[in-house]
């Protein structure tokens, strides 16, 4: 008998759970865009109640989220700081260039963890029309490119600090925060406290099929609502779509410890460390990355490259621990 095929490309993949389905198709809704969503309204109030701002907007995407967010911060013509491999120099096709007219210095930090030092020396103050001056710095939590890595609490506490000290912001790119969250028991607000503004996204771990949310004060947050029209992305019956992020809040954060214990036995079983995973994404370097990727299709796994030599694999909430059990054996295999 041929077994269904196990996707486990990325955690965007997952399909909305019948609960949730039914959550949606429930949803009292408005026109997002006049402001007269209730659900779109109490899924913002949520979200920046929980991580300790005044105010979050609701985006269809996490790009755009982070593109708003990082416009809060950075104006055009100055630049953003963030490590070599993060998600918004490396995966967002150049958006905060080329709509933002932002620029950006990278450092590189093992498992992209965050180098301060580094950035101290990087940081360059407003010196006048000679130089590009520095306004934020950008961290990522998970870092997606460095497996799914948690960034240490301590460590953004001491970027803050200094950040607070030279006038510069804190963005936090925290698509996959709940993960963090659950990996390490901070609690969000805490996350919250050391960013001046972040983003976080609802249709990865957390299983909504639409939806990223900009976090930050209510000055940011209304301009950023202005730039989210401007940029196409005013929805308007948009509650049907927040139903879906509200019911994940409720039911899929704490079961991202599944995900997470499913991860470590796929890098058992591709010869890794699990300890080494700290939440749902492993990756495996291979010289013959794309070959590995059609031989695993092949035995009805999916995984992906994300890099000349690396293949990624993400667990979430439409694999069960019998597909993860599966998908070690077939990796192991190969």
């Amino acid at each position: 008998m041929r077994h269904p095929v196990i996707d486990l490309r990325s955690d965007t993949l997952t399909r909305p759970t019948e609960a949730m389905r039914q959550a949606m198709a429930r949803a009292e809704v408005g026109d997002d865009v006049y402001g007269e969503d209730p659900a779109v309204r109490a899924l913002e109030e949520r979200v920046a109640g929980l991580f300790g701002h005044e105010a979050a907007l609701f985006t269809p995407t996490g790009s755009m989220a982070n593109v708003l967010a990082v416009g809060s911060l950075v104006r055009p013509g100055q630049e953003v700081i963030c490590e070599s491999s993060a998600h918004i120099a490396r995966a967002e096709l150049g958006a905060h260039a080329t709509i933002g007219g932002v620029t950006m210095r990278t450092w590189t930090g093992q498992r992209g963890r965050l180098d301060l030092p580094a950035v101290r020396r990087m940081f360059a103050p407003d010196m006048g029309p000679f130089f590009v001056p520095t306004a934020a710095v950008s961290v990522e939590n998970t870092h997606n490119f460095a497996g799914g890595a948690v960034l240490p609490i301590e460590d953004l506490r001491d970027l803050r600090e200094w950040a607070d000290g030279v006038g510069a912001g804190v963005h936090l790119d925290g698509a996959r925060l709940w993960n963090a969250h659950v990996a390490t028991g901070t609690p969000l607000v805490e996350y919250g406290a050391i960013a001046t503004v972040l983003a976080v996204c609802l249709s990865k771990g957390l299983g909504a099929p639409v939806g990223s949310l900009m976090v930050g004060g209510r000055d940011a947050v209304d301009e950023a609502r202005v730039r989210r029209k401007r940029m196409g992305g005013g929805m308007r019956q948009a509650g049907i779509l927040a139903a879906g992020g509200l019911h994940a809040l409720d039911h899929h954060v704490d079961r991202l410890a599944e995900d997470h214990e499913h991860a470590r036995l796929l890098a058992e079983a591709c010869g890794l460390d699990p300890a080494e995973v700290d939440t749902n994404i492993v990756v495996v370097e291979r010289s013959d990355a794309t070959e590995f990727v059609t031989r695993a299709g092949e035995e009805g796994v999916r995984v992906s490259v994300v890099g000349p030599t690396t293949v990624r694999m993400v667990t979430h909430l439409d694999v069960s621990r019998a597909d993860a059990e599966r998908a070690a054996a077939v990796l192991a295999r190969l």
